[in-house]
């Protein structure tokens, strides 16, 4: 019979063996081909929107009515605000995939890419009448956000800091009481 320290020893090894295996799909996407094609994806988007705001935008803009011209103003400038913060955590995913960043520093305050959603801020009637290769842009923008965001909070969710799921220190429990053979020992 193994005393109780023997069994929470048995129980932390287990509990450590279960989590190196947990594969993190968030922290395995991040460094993956896909990662690399919403990478390719996303700086494909700014350009566009720099091309089209500094080119045809610009002339299409100034035919809108006053009411649209403001809304077409609000969301452009939401549109690069939105941008140049995927942009952002996208060059600093890529950064730790490099090795340049460790993913702790990444995580760190100094470094740590803020993401806020950003949704059309404008009324209907008005988004409506802005000229749609510009509202493609800004559609194309909001999926791309969205799915930056939720790959960001996987991401954090993965912290090294973070403690394991409870359910491994169960599992690790009931393996250690059942290692003898499946005799469960009175308490």
């Amino acid at each position: 019979m193994g005393s109780f320290s023997d069994e929470l020893r048995i129980a932390r090894g287990a509990t450590a063996q279960a989590n190196s295996r947990t594969v993190s799909f968030a922290l395995r996407h991040a460094n993956s081909e896909a990662f690399k094609l919403l990478f390719k994806e996303g700086m494909a988007l700014v350009e566009a929107a720099a091309a089209y705001l500094d080119g045809p935008g610009r002339a299409e803009s100034k035919a809108l009515r006053r009411a649209a011209a403001l809304a077409y103003a609000t969301e452009s400038m939401r549109l690069t605000t939105r941008l140049m913060q995927v942009a952002s955590w996208l060059l600093l995913r890529r950064a730790v995939n490099d090795g340049e960043l460790t993913p702790a520093q990444a995580l760190s305050d100094k470094h740590r890419v803020r993401l806020s959603r950003q949704d059309l801020a404008s009324a209907p009637e008005l988004l409506a009448e802005l000229p749609s290769p510009f509202y493609d842009l800004c559609h194309r923008s909001l999926r791309l956000q969205a799915r930056v965001l939720h790959l960001d909070q996987a991401i954090a969710a993965t912290g090294e800091s973070a403690p394991p799921p409870p359910v491994f220190a169960q599992v690790a429990r009931l393996q250690a009481a059942f290692a003898d053979g499946g005799r469960m020992r009175a308490g």
